[in-house]
């Protein structure tokens, strides 16, 4: 991470019009409860001292899926230069919660915010290589013009906001 890195990913987030939380992890579970609205649904966050809003769900199933507008989940990297957050498949659905509510709010350690989509690839190639995980890089809400009109929210979520946890 480089002060550089991050300047870059807020300047390629605020050109695509998507909010930028930035938060000490001390803070972020009250920067994510005024962010989400229920019903919610998340999956737990790898940072010390950071967790979940507490009317967030976590148990998952497809009816829970379908409920919920809201999805908060980790990302693995942020790409700076693309204004992108990688989302792993980690096992707990992660992939799932950030495709099926209509507003998904990605939460990324300032240390993983990289330069480049190279140095994304660099980090996460050989494990995607080798089967080990699958990632999806989201840049923005989902849309598609495949029927004339752009739309957005056709595949994914409508709306995204990225909370960056400063201090980890």
């Amino acid at each position: 991470m480089s002060t550089s890195a991050i300047s870059s990913f807020e300047e390629s987030l605020s050109t695509r019009g998507l909010p930028l939380t930035r938060t000490a992890a001390a803070d972020a579970a009250d920067e994510l409860t005024a962010l989400v609205e229920p019903p919610a649904i998340g999956t737990q966050l790898p940072y010390s001292g950071v967790s979940l809003p507490e009317n967030v769900i976590t148990e998952l199933s497809p009816s829970v899926l379908e409920s919920a507008t809201v999805g908060i989940t980790p990302a693995a990297l942020a790409i700076a230069d693309y204004g992108s957050v990688v989302i792993p498949d980690d096992g707990s659905g992660s992939e799932h919660v950030s495709l099926f509510a209509d507003e998904h709010v990605a939460v990324v350690a300032a240390s993983d915010v990289v330069a480049s989509m190279s140095e994304a690839i660099g980090e996460l190639g050989e494990q995607v290589r080798d089967g080990l995980t699958s990632a999806i890089v989201a840049t923005g809400p989902s849309a598609t013009a495949d029927m004339g009109e752009l739309v957005m929210g056709a595949h994914g979520p409508k709306v995204v906001e990225v909370v960056l946890v400063t201090d980890r």
